[in-house]
């Protein structure tokens, strides 16, 4: 069998791991986030294969590149199957420009890509060793209702979720409290970051290393390997056969797990001529690309693409990692990153709720295409890169902006700017009628260990 590939901690100062313990352990004990000792590569030739597969087929490729070794190729065939069984549409909004619609799985979010697949990679490790797990997740939004929904009813794995009881629509909470069981909810009148923080504290306290702690943020290596396969899938819809070519993605971006999903998929060999980082008015990421200077924005600002408020994204240690440089888990830059090279590579721009709300409302009446507010805010960086560069706007340059979430998870907002109430989807039918499971916890380090302790 192939030798195992190792995972090193960003901040450098933890031993390498094989993807089981990366997996399982979420955030390395020096507080770190794992990353791969090398990067895998796809052959160009099997990318430009890959029009033959379905989308499970491409994830298999996309994945094992990472865990060889360490899975069966028949056990991780058919995960990936059990995993993807929903459509990803890519729908032609003018010319080569596409929008991803990433929001057709079990709970309406990209989140349900890697909060499936990680899941399944979990419940394998964790029935074939005998163990549990106790999963602490923080969520600005989509994540809680995808981890909960892919973690519902397992024996072996428990689930806290955190989130800012404020920040979060109805729907997108309900999609979270509802389900009850194995799946324990903690609102706070808090930001993103507060919970984030929480999180990570626990992780680091030994007091709680009875309790198998894990993640199933982003900040788990095992979220971000299967949010690589839809570039992938998205290249391999949408490239010219037989005229080789790269594609500009644009990404909204929040805890920046997409977008090094993205990175991921770069750097692997996916065509990718540039990445388009998209963010809403918390815009330390274009800030920190402008300058070479990086600030985290905090409290970080309250807008309507409520799942990317985020003043320090975890991720963003590992982009820094990518370019050579060294990040700790407070944004704190011991080692510059190679700043031109993430330049060439990397257009990022902040989108105003002004501009977002405009992005909706335009796009619906000139194309008919419905956005939501995080989707808005990813082609509005697409619109913004093409004003910037217009030589880059040539008929056969292919664009794919990716929607993050369905936009009947944000029905006032839609039917206020296009005069359309979104279906909808049977993931989210049903909901208000629900009785909710949630408790509120204040912003206190204290009080949470305290609860983790009592209740589990």
């Amino acid at each position: 069998m192939q030798q195992p590939l190792r995972y090193y901690s960003t901040n450098l100062a933890a031993e390498t791991v094989t993807f089981q313990q990366a997996l399982l352990k979420g955030q390395a004990p020096d507080r770190g986030l794992y990353m791969p000792c090398e990067m895998p590569q796809i052959p160009l030739d099997e990318i430009y294969s890959y029009p033959g597969f379905s989308y499970d087929e491409i994830a298999f490729r996309v994945i094992r590149r990472f865990v060889a070794g360490e899975i069966d190729d028949s056990e991780l065939s058919s995960l990936v199957r059990d995993a993807y069984n929903y459509p990803v549409p890519l729908e032609r909004v003018t010319g080569r420009k596409y929008i991803m619609r990433l929001d057709q799985g079990p709970t309406a979010s990209f989140k349900d890509f890697a909060a499936r697949m990680m899941g399944r990679l979990m419940q394998y490790y964790l029935k074939r060793n005998g163990m549990k797990l106790l999963i602490l997740t923080a969520t600005s939004g989509d994540t809680g209702s995808a981890v909960a929904s892919a973690f519902y009813g397992l024996d072996n794995i428990r689930v806290v979720v955190l989130f800012p009881g404020s920040e979060v629509t109805a729907r997108q909470r309900k999609q979270m409290t509802t389900l009850g069981k194995n799946i324990h909810v903690l609102a706070l009148d808090a930001k993103f970051d507060d919970c984030q923080a929480l999180v990570k504290e626990a992780f680091s306290d030994p007091d709680l290393d009875h309790l198998s702690l894990s993640s199933a943020n982003s900040i788990n290596i095992g979220r971000l390997i299967p949010q690589s396969v839809y570039y992938f899938y998205a290249f391999s819809r949408l490239a010219m056969e037989n005229h080789p070519e790269s594609v500009i993605f644009s990404v909204p971006s929040g805890n920046f797990g997409d977008m090094m999903g993205g990175i991921l998929a770069m750097k692997m060999g996916l065509p990718v001529k540039k990445l388009i980082i998209s963010t809403n008015e918390n815009n330390e990421f274009p800030a920190y690309l402008d300058t070479g200077v990086y600030n985290k924005i905090e409290p970080s600002r309250n807008c309507i693409s409520s799942a990317m408020n985020v003043g320090h994204p975890s991720n963003l240690a590992r982009l820094v990692a990518m370019y050579g440089g060294m990040m700790d888990e407070k944004g704190f830059i011991g080692k510059e990153a190679d700043m031109e090279r993430m330049r060439n590579e990397i257009f990022s721009v902040s989108i105003s709720d002004e501009q977002t709300r405009e992005t909706i409302r335009n796009t619906y009446n000139r194309y008919k295409v419905t956005l939501e507010p995080h989707g808005a805010v990813g082609w509005a960086g697409l619109l913004d890169y093409i004003d910037k560069h217009p030589a880059a706007n040539s008929p056969d340059q292919l664009y794919v902006s990716l929607e993050t979430a369905h936009p009947a998870k944000f029905p006032d907002e839609v039917f206020r700017l296009t005069g359309v109430e979104p279906p909808l989807p049977p993931a989210l039918e049903g909901l208000e009628g629900k009785p909710e499971f949630v408790k509120e916890l204040p912003v206190d380090y204290l009080a949470f260990k305290r609860y983790l302790l009592e209740e589990f």
